[in-house]
């Protein structure tokens, strides 16, 4: 039901580290925008559905790997972030066991551990590298 207004959809991110932060884990991008491109494991926020528990669903679809325990890290919410409309993205931290083995699932072509230190801003996609740049102060 349409209420006249009209609001920006809600997105969540995971962000999963090991080795001490030096590694996190992303998904390559199997769909537009940003096709090919690295970015968190993430998605839409379902109607009814708790944003946490949607991080943890995300992050399980994309990658295969459950997570626990997901704590606020960060919002993002400029009007023109994504080329598809305003999407408003919440930053988890998750915990996950740093011996996982992501397999990509969902719309991810890849799920992989990067060095966050090898991340430049042209391989990442939209605003993602900002919260990259955080990770490595």
């Amino acid at each position: 039901m349409s209420d006249g207004f009209r609001n920006p959809s809600l997105a969540v991110d995971s962000i999963c580290l090991r080795n001490g932060g030096e590694e996190v884990l992303l998904i390559r991008r199997g769909r537009s925008p940003w096709k090919g491109k690295l970015a968190f494991p993430g998605g839409f926020v379902d109607y009814g559905e708790d944003p946490e528990i949607a991080a943890l669903r995300e992050l399980l679809e994309e990658t295969g790997v459950e997570g626990r325990n997901p704590q606020l890290y960060a919002v993002k919410g400029s009007p023109d972030r994504d080329p598809r409309k305003h999407i408003v993205s919440i930053f988890y931290m998750i915990h996950v066991d740093g011996e996982s083995e992501p397999e990509a699932g969902d719309d991810a072509a890849e799920a992989e551990w990067v060095n966050v230190n090898s991340i430049s801003s042209e391989d990442i996609a939209g605003d993602h590298f900002d919260i990259i740049e955080q990770l490595r102060k």
